[in-house]
């Protein structure tokens, strides 16, 4: 596994990491066996970052990251997301510092830990990126002990350039695959000027970029590519990147004809993710140990340099006028 530095920060984190949305909810059903297989088997094979959040599950995913983490010596950096808890989710609960610390209490609870390795506000609304209350609150929680660093996930480039011009957020999160470009522009630029960490999420855009989904593909009911297939319960961007289920299908076939041959597609689209240097981890989830270790092979797999326009004509060819303005 390769290692890659973390921002400004003194960490040398594997540059595969592992979501833990999975493993909490919104993916269909997951036992808990498998949940700590999972844990395992990303740990044995080189990953030492972990990415949480206190609303997966209502807490389920961090427990079961706590428990991995204090049944091992070796240090995992884990970060964590608080927000979403929010209720009604409105800017001004982001500005009490009061109930973001009881967030964090809980999560600290969870995690069975004293101090929080990165915190990051949960895909705010977007007043929030650039108001100094949401900075007052977390510099609180810094100075408290409770976390160590903060960083933002967000849903689009915009927020993402607001938060990094204040002196203390560390990351940000980012929806970055395949199917979704626009980070790659200005965004990385001043990201890596002001050494910021970057966090690529949704790698994998939900499964699709597997190659392993057909259209007449369906999803339990407790799968948030069954119950927000529209958008209906949050940014509809978390949900196959946005992207027109049977078009990307489509899209992924064009993909499929350039890929090499030593490549799966999952492991192509993760490789993609890697050969941009200012990402510092990309963070696919996986549902069992085998997902785990065709997702950690990417790392190994030579660079793919000679693909690289390829795919990005065929996301300006079928992709760009729909995705490219909305986030």
């Amino acid at each position: 596994m390769n290692l890659r530095k973390f921002g400004s920060l003194d960490w040398n984190v594997s540059e595969i990491g592992l979501g833990c949305w999975a493993m909490g909810a919104d993916w269909g059903d997951l036992t808990d066996e498998n949940a700590k297989k999972i844990l395992k088997t990303s740990f044995e094979n080189g990953i030492n970052f972990f990415d949480t959040a206190d609303v997966y599950g209502d807490g389920r995913s961090e427990k079961f990251v706590g428990e991995f983490i204090n049944s091992i010596s070796e240090k995992i950096f884990v970060a964590t997301k608080a927000g979403r808890r929010i209720n009604p989710h409105e800017a001004k609960g982001y500005y009490d510092s009061d109930l973001m610390e009881s967030f964090v209490d809980r999560s600290l609870k969870n995690l069975g830990v004293e101090t929080i390795d990165l915190l990051q506000m949960h895909c705010p609304p977007t007043e929030v990126f650039s108001n100094d209350l949401t900075y007052q609150m977390l510099d609180y929680l810094v100075s408290k002990g409770k976390i160590q660093h903060y960083g933002f996930s967000v849903e689009t480039v915009d927020e993402a350039m607001k938060c990094i011009q204040k002196p203390h957020t560390k990351s940000v999160q980012i929806i970055f695959n395949m199917f979704r470009l626009k980070p790659a522009e200005e965004f990385f630029k001043l990201a890596k000027e002001k050494n910021i960490a970057i966090i690529a999420r949704v790698p994998l855009a939900s499964g699709l970029l597997t190659g392993k989904m057909h259209s007449n593909s369906t999803f339990p009911d407790n799968d948030h590519r069954n119950y927000n297939i529209n958008g209906n319960a949050f940014d509809i961007g978390e949900t196959f990147s946005g992207v027109d289920f049977n078009k990307a299908l489509n899209v992924v076939e064009e993909v499929k004809s350039i890929m090499p041959e030593e490549f799966s597609l999952s492991q192509l689209a993760l490789k993609w993710i890697l050969m941009h240097d200012e990402v510092s981890v990309v963070i696919p989830g996986a549902k069992n140990s085998d997902q785990v270790l065709n997702n950690i092979s990417a790392s190994s797999l030579p660079n793919i340099d000679y693909l690289m326009q390829n795919i990005e004509d065929i996301y300006n060819k079928h992709l760009k006028k729909d995705i490219h303005p909305r986030w």
